[in-house]
């Protein structure tokens, strides 16, 4: 019998969905199904515990906690207060003793508490950044965008497109408490959006929306400060889409051996071959994911599937993917939802 999954796509509720929408998944044909929507207000981000029993959401409130169902269906456990404004990121330590909220709008990281019953607890930690960027309207103060654990979870890196830094924390998992310990200073309106660790936890890449490229470092473990080496920059658009693109989202094939960019105006994926020995990539192709504004994708778990969540064209459009061709070859017709901004995938028991 074939391992079950079910999707979650978080959305925003100020069109025509009402919260997160549950999908069946059907991993051999490559297609999702929806089952129903969980009503909450502007399910913005979402992110699965590492014991997978839990959900956690944005929502206008704070933060809402759901308990995962054996079938898949999604328990309202409790929701709490972020003390600022309304977060755009999630992360869990693998503990799944607390959570951090990156909140773009007011440039703030907030550390809380996870109780043993899976419910968001106090908040143990605020931070705001400070600083002044680079672009007027949109880089012109700390924007904080995502974070990210080190694979030794003894540092938090927190993007900040705002000023163009990625904030390296000290972060203390007992007390839930973050103290500055270093500073990555990307290039001059750069605008670093997400920082993802390769699967054996060696390299650091980071995605650069208003470059529209991705840095990549190498990092050591060494328990002194200058622990990322920068290795390589490489673009993630085609040499022919050179204006008005953002981009947005990059994830690893589950093996480790291929990534993905999408990117935003030039509504494209860019694959990637990667050198597991350097950390390099090599641009297989840029094609594209017939929606507007991939905010988001996914990689399906036998990785010959990916998803696009094309936020600004209310769909979802689904590619099987063959990374010895560097193809993609869309897989059914597109599914509908009203600003689909990002999806996390379950293995039902």
């Amino acid at each position: 019998m074939s391992d079950k999954y079910v999707a979650y796509a978080g959305s925003y509720t100020h069109e025509s969905s009402k919260g997160i929408h549950i999908y069946d998944m059907d991993v051999e044909k490559g297609r999702i199904t929806e089952r129903k929507e969980v009503q909450i207000d502007n399910p913005s981000y979402l992110v699965l515990s590492h014991s997978g029993k839990f959900l956690y959401s944005i929502c206008d409130r704070g933060v809402a906690a759901y308990k995962i169902e054996a079938d898949g269906d999604l328990t309202l456990i409790n929701v709490h207060t972020i003390n600022g404004m309304r977060g755009c990121h999630l992360t869990l330590n693998k503990q799944d003793t607390f959570l951090i909220v990156s909140g773009y709008h007011d440039g703030k990281i907030t550390v809380l508490h996870i109780n043993e019953d899976g419910s968001v607890g106090k908040i143990t930690d605020e931070v705001f950044h400070k600083g002044i960027g680079s672009v007027a309207e949109r880089n012109f103060r700390p924007h904080v965008s995502s974070s990210v654990f080190t694979p030794d979870e003894e540092l938090l890196c927190v993007c900040d497109l705002g000023i163009d830094q990625i904030k390296i924390y000290e972060f203390n998992h007992t007390t839930g408490k973050l103290k500055l310990y270093d500073i990555i200073r990307s290039q001059l309106e750069s605008a670093p959006r997400q920082m993802t660790f390769s699967p054996d936890g060696r390299f650091a890449y980071v995605v650069c929306e208003l470059k529209n490229y991705i840095n990549v470092y190498s990092y050591h473990n060494s328990g002194e400060k200058g622990r990322f080496e920068f290795v390589q920059n490489i673009f993630t658009l085609r040499k022919s889409h050179k204006s008005n693109s953002a981009a947005a989202n990059l994830i690893f094939s589950n093996d480790g051996n291929n990534c993905l960019c999408s990117n935003a105006g030039d509504n494209t994926v860019t694959i990637y071959k990667v050198n597991k020995e350097t950390g390099e990539l090599y641009t297989l192709s840029s094609l594209p994911v017939s929606g507007d504004y991939p905010k988001y994708i996914s990689m399906f778990p036998d990785d010959k599937h990916i998803l696009s969540m094309n936020n600004e064209g209310n769909s979802i459009t689904i590619f099987t993917i063959h990374f010895d061709k560097g193809l993609i070859v869309m897989n059914g017709p597109e599914l509908k939802i009203s600003r689909p901004n990002n999806l996390v995938i379950k293995k039902l028991s």
